[in-house]
This record gives C-alpha cells, structure tokens and sequence, in this order.
C-alpha cells in the first residue's frame, strides 16, 4: 500500500518538481538527478513534514535545495558580474505578447549564478537573507547578482520581442 502512495504522489508532484528544477539547471541528467533525489528525501523524511496543507510547497523546497546542492559543485556564486556577454539569440516568433513561458525561458540565457538568485528571489519568494544563507555568499551579492538578472532580461526582452522590425 505504500509503494502505491509514493506512486500516486510522484505522478501528481513529478512535473511540476520537474519544471522547478529546470528552472535551476541545464542538463538534464542533473534535472533527473536532482528530481530522483529530491523524491527520495521527501520519501524519507516525510514524517518531518509538520503540515500535512504545505506538502507541495515543503516537496518543492526540497527539489530546489537539491538542485542548488547540484550548483554549488559547479558555480562560485561570489563571483562579480561587470560585463556578462549575452549570447543573440534571432527572433523566432515576431509577436511582442512576451508570455510566461517566453520569459522562464529567456532566463536560459542569462548567468547560472544569476538565473538561481532570480529563481529564489523572483520565483520563490526568498529574502536575500535566506538566499545569502542558503548560498553561502553575503546578502549584498545577492542584491548585486539579482540587479544583474533584472538587467540581462531586459535587455533579452527589449532587444528580443520589442525590436522595431526593419
């Protein structure tokens, strides 16, 4: 009976776990890596769940805790952002209607470091407080590295979708 639970909730959790951490990572190895391992703390640790009405949200903290655990092996989040080079990208619809989607995936193109503290801040709704904490970095470049996010995106979105056409 209880393989059949975890079944249940892993059908129900498993996309939107997964669009979570794609939001962080690339490769989807990692995405499958992070998502498999974020299932098994929730699996294991579920009798730490307090709420039973917050599940998804403490299931989703999970997923991202194990995706910045993926990133932190990889990127030095202290790092200081000057001059981030944006790749062009050519315009493949001609609407200006930017739609959600359109904007989570422009942030494809912008710095990992940069993309994790928009996600957290943004996204998730962390202070830089708790993204300095959860980062090990001060609070201050998080203010920084999401001021360089906002940027970059709206570079990306002016030079992408409100480009007058020629």
């Amino acid at each position: 009976m209880q393989r059949d639970a975890q079944r249940q909730v892993y059908e129900l959790l498993a996309p939107k776990l997964y669009r979570t951490c794609k939001r962080y990572l690339k490769k989807e190895e990692e995405i499958e890596e992070a998502l498999a391992d974020a299932f098994y703390t929730i699996f294991t640790k579920i009798d730490q769940l307090k709420e039973v009405r917050a599940f998804e949200a403490w299931a989703r903290k999970i997923a991202v805790n194990q995706c910045l655990l993926s990133l932190k092996k990889n990127i030095n989040f202290n790092m200081y952002l000057d001059d981030v080079k944006i790749i062009s990208q050519p315009i493949t619809n001609h609407t200006t209607d930017l739609e959600e989607e359109d904007l989570l995936n422009l942030l494809n193109f912008i710095p990992e470091g940069c993309r994790t503290i928009f996600n957290l801040f943004a996204i998730e709704g962390y202070s830089h407080k708790e993204i300095a904490k959860m980062l090990d970095i001060s609070e201050g470049t998080s203010k920084s590295q999401l001021n360089v996010s906002k940027t970059k995106l709206k570079e990306l979105v002016n030079n992408l979708y409100y480009q007058k056409a020629k």
